[in-house]
């Protein structure tokens, strides 16, 4: 058995990607007319930097169904039997569903490309858990389910300094209703069972909405062991808040802190402040 595990630039994947059989698709992000590519022409702080500077909010596209297509032809090509994929959400990207058809195109390979659900810290610790699994030596089934118990447990709760880059970029269900009203509330974001983000609970202040949130999480992991990150948009003092805060109420563990890179802050905006979690499996 031979595995290539696949994922796309919206990952956090710091200390992965030199594994041999792991492959990133990038995800353009056009500022003021520039296409970029984070990773290769842009880094995260340059991206929040040109972001503040330009006239209007960035856009990114889906990852490319032709680059994907090649990739697999070259991975046939080169005796891989087994690929797995774990791409960003369904619920904020039409790739997931665009891609389907690739599984029945290549004869020599087993496919599997799940609907992660998450996106970011969460989604770079999937493709970790798979890749660790693989090298140690599990069967392809048996890392699938594994994964798919990985994104049964996922979830991310977020706050955002401004709703504008998610309604505009059509990422946040019924959001518009909200933009006249954020003077007096906070919304904690949250991402549904279909993956979609929606608002979860409306706070009354940003101190308030971030001890709801830390709550929310400890609920969820408590008893349980779980990787959970604190993911921020270009604010690490809040981030650092919210670390504290979940170690206040209980968080076991390492709780690291992760920056939301071009993709996703495109569509999130600066200040924004996540944690996300899910479950370790073996």
């Amino acid at each position: 058995m031979k595995v290539a595990v696949i994922t796309d630039a919206s990952a956090y994947l710091t200390g992965l990607t030199d594994a041999k059989n792991l492959f990133v698709l990038d995800i353009p992000v056009l500022i003021d007319g520039e296409t970029y590519l984070e990773g290769k022409n842009l880094t995260a702080e340059e991206f929040y930097e040109k972001m503040a500077a330009s006239k209007e909010l960035p856009k990114t596209s889906q990852p490319s169904l032709a680059e994907l297509e090649v990739l697999l032809q070259q991975l046939e090509l080169d005796g891989y039997t087994h690929v797995l994929g774990l791409f960003l959400s369904s619920g904020i990207s039409g790739f997931y569903q665009n891609i389907q058809f690739l599984k029945e195109e290549f004869s020599n390979l087993e496919i599997a490309f799940p609907d992660t659900k998450i996106t970011s810290a969460p989604l770079g610790l999937m493709v970790k858990t798979a890749l660790e699994a693989f090298e140690a030596g599990q069967d392809f089934p048996t890392v699938l389910e594994n994964i798919e118990r990985q994104i049964d447990g996922v979830q991310a709760y977020i706050l955002v300094d401004d709703l504008n880059h998610l309604v505009k970029g059509g990422r946040l269900s019924n959001g518009a209703a909200l933009l006249g009203s954020l003077l007096s509330i906070k919304p904690i974001l949250y991402f549904t069972d279909e993956g979609k983000i929606e608002v979860f609970e409306k706070v009354r202040t940003e101190k308030k909405a971030m001890k709801r949130l830390c709550d929310l999480v400890s609920q969820e992991v408590k008893g349980e062991d779980y990787y959970v990150a604190v993911i921020h948009s270009d604010c690490e003092e809040k981030a650092l808040q919210m670390q504290a805060l979940l170690q206040e109420v209980g968080v076991p563990g390492e709780i690291p802190l992760v920056t939301f890179g071009s993709i996703i802050g495109t569509h999130l905006g600066a200040g924004s402040v996540a944690v996300g979690f899910l479950p370790r499996v073996c």
